[in-house]
């Protein structure tokens, strides 16, 4: 499993997901259950690797050198 997703795109999956997991303690109701979409953003974040970048043929990683 190659790493797929950069440092920017990483620290935002994160940032995103952390505050989409609040909103399961600060919302009342059953709208606070969509807060557990969080984890999706916040797991990608944290593995580097997006499944979905896989299947559109995309990376936000930095192009590696080539010794030559």
């Amino acid at each position: 499993m190659k790493a797929n997703v950069g440092r920017f795109d990483r620290i935002l999956r994160i940032a995103v997901g952390v505050v989409l997991l609040a909103a399961v303690v600060i919302l009342e109701g059953n709208a606070r259950w969509l807060g557990l979409i969080g984890q999706v953003p916040l797991l990608t974040g944290i593995f580097g690797y997006c499944p979905a970048y896989v299947l559109l043929g995309f990376s936000s990683c930095p192009l590696e050198k080539n010794p030559s």
